[in-house]
């Protein structure tokens, strides 16, 4: 058997501490609400069920990010910059990756937050890079309503800029196709996607294409290179062919643009699915609680890809939970423990 390479424990030690020190509430029980909520990032669980292994009840953690969640938000997203910063230090120039991801939180409805589903459905948009097999954050924005999507593309682009990188590429989904999207990255080489029944092109094309927006007038139409093309689906009964459209000002081959969108593109749909694994449950309905637990669950993420290739997500989660009993010590810690050591174990021989 191969023993694998682990990140020295002293760097995941530091790791939990400095986690510890960027939840830097103020008041008696900082360090009770801080253990609650990494604490349910790390076991995937419910900030209430934690609250109450460290002795503090769920609306005295509710109560602190409420009252300072804002700022403390702000100090995590900057901390996630600047892991990204350290890894990309030397480089200018990069390829970015705009999309947004949506999380539905069950129970009371929330006004006032982009949602698909009448409140429940909250949308948190993110700018990536992709370097040296690590996808790297460099800028969040929930999304609230009333803001539209060139706002966000802006937002983000400025953010990214002003960390003083120049965007050589920069690629997003469909769901930001519209004239004023498409106004605002025209300044920049781009790839987008965009909704084939609004071009309603149904076969192979490398073209000019202006958009025919009802909203704009026809000098207020923007003109670009589309490019469509198809895939045979299989189903239950027969194969049929689904087309896919692609706009760009790219002068290169069909096939080198295609494949350079999803190049950059596809692994933010894999950032947002680890992002995801270390998002804890709540019952707050709260629109500054649910955002610092994502960009709880962000830095979290953002951490593990400094140690990505040594060790996976979720052994990376293992080993922490394994190296803090002193910090995160639920009620339950000795059996929970016992059951962790078994899977890390496992997860090790499987390799």
């Amino acid at each position: 058997m191969v023993t694998p390479s682990l990140p020295h424990q002293n760097n995941i030690q530091q790791i939990g501490y400095k986690l510890l020190s960027m939840l830097n509430f103020q008041g008696e029980k900082v360090e009770e609400v801080a253990k609650t909520l990494i604490s349910a990032c790390l076991w995937n669980d419910s900030v209430e069920n934690k609250s109450r292994a460290y002795d503090v009840s769920p609306q005295t953690v509710r109560n602190y990010v409420d009252k300072q969640g804002m700022e403390v938000t702000e100090k995590l997203l900057e901390r996630a910059r600047k892991i990204s910063l350290e890894i990309l230090k030397g480089v200018n120039e990069i390829d970015l990756s705009i999309d947004w991801t949506t999380k539905t939180w069950y129970g009371k409805p929330v006004k006032g937050l982009g949602s698909s589903e009448k409140g429940n459905s909250w949308n948190y948009a993110t700018a990536t890079t992709k370097y040296k097999g690590k996808v790297l954050l460099l800028a969040f924005i929930p999304q609230v309503n009333g803001m539209t999507k060139d706002e966000i593309v802006k937002a983000l682009v400025e953010q990214v800029m002003a960390m003083g990188f120049k965007i050589r590429l920069i690629t997003l989904d469909a769901g930001f196709y519209t004239v004023d999207v498409l106004n605002f990255i025209s300044q920049f080489k781009y790839i987008i996607a965009v909704p084939v029944g609004d071009v309603k092109v149904y076969e192979e094309f490398d073209g000019d294409y202006t958009t025919n927006s009802k909203r704009r007038r026809r000098d207020e139409q923007v003109k670009f290179r589309l490019l469509v093309y198809s895939k045979e689906k299989v189903g239950r009964k027969k194969k049929s062919l689904v087309y896919f459209a692609r706009a760009t000002n790219l002068d290169l081959s069909k096939r080198e643009v295609l494949d350079l969108y999803n190049k950059v593109r596809g692994p933010i749909e894999t950032s947002y699915r680890n992002i995801k694994a270390f998002l804890p449950f709540t019952s707050s309905t709260k629109f500054v609680f649910r955002t610092l637990i994502f960009v709880l669950a962000l830095v979290l993420y953002s951490l593990y890809t400094i140690f990505k290739g040594e060790v996976g997500r979720e052994e990376f989660r293992l080993l922490l939970i394994l190296l803090f009993p002193d910090l995160f010590n639920p009620e339950n810690f000795t059996f929970n423990v016992i059951e962790t050591l078994i899977y890390t174990i496992d997860l090790f021989l499987r390799r």
